[in-house]
């Protein structure tokens, strides 16, 4: 019996016999070192409208936020899309947690979009740091962080009440 060229015989044995047991996610996920999670989110992303994947690729939103909305309907996609270009901003994780909720929900328009984007990021407020060892000689050993920060913050305060009475 003469084979057809590019046909496997009825009795061959498959290509990817050693991958038995193994999903694509996996299999591909070896071949290019990235866990099968990251390899899902690539394959969600792939549910973004092309502006936002576009975001995605140039670095603008980061993959975990993408990952979010590529669950939102195309139309809400771009009314998400209009309004992160009107107000110069992308979504936080959390952000984009909220927004697939409300979308959920039935209850994403245009309003809770602005809103939800206008909020403050906990990674854009403005921290002072100051090195553990500078601070270690004016408190007991063992103190917490948190009791160190409302020490410092009396005293702080302390110091203004009497900087505005020199100041009469």
């Amino acid at each position: 019996m003469k084979r057809q060229a590019g046909r496997p015989r009825k009795n061959s044995v498959p290509v990817a016999q050693e991958f038995r047991g193994k999903t694509s996610r996996e299999i591909l996920g070896e071949q290019v070192g990235e866990s099968q999670d990251q390899i899902r989110r690539y394959i969600r992303l792939t549910e973004l409208i092309p502006e936002i994947l576009e975001m995605v690729d140039d670095k603008k939103i980061s993959m975990r936020p993408a990952v979010e909305l590529s669950y939102l309907p195309k139309e809400e996609q771009e009314i998400l899309y209009d309004a992160m270009e009107s107000e110069a901003c992308t979504p936080s994780h959390a952000q984009a947690i909220k927004i697939r909720k409300f979308s959920a929900e039935g209850r994403l328009n245009e309003d809770v979009l602005l809103s939800i984007m206008s909020e403050e990021k906990p990674n854009q407020v403005e921290q002072w740091k100051i090195p553990k060892n500078r601070l270690k000689k004016y408190f007991p050993s063992g103190i917490t962080q948190q009791k160190m920060e409302e020490t410092i913050i009396k005293a702080l305060e302390l110091y203004r009440k009497r900087e505005k009475s020199r100041e009469r």
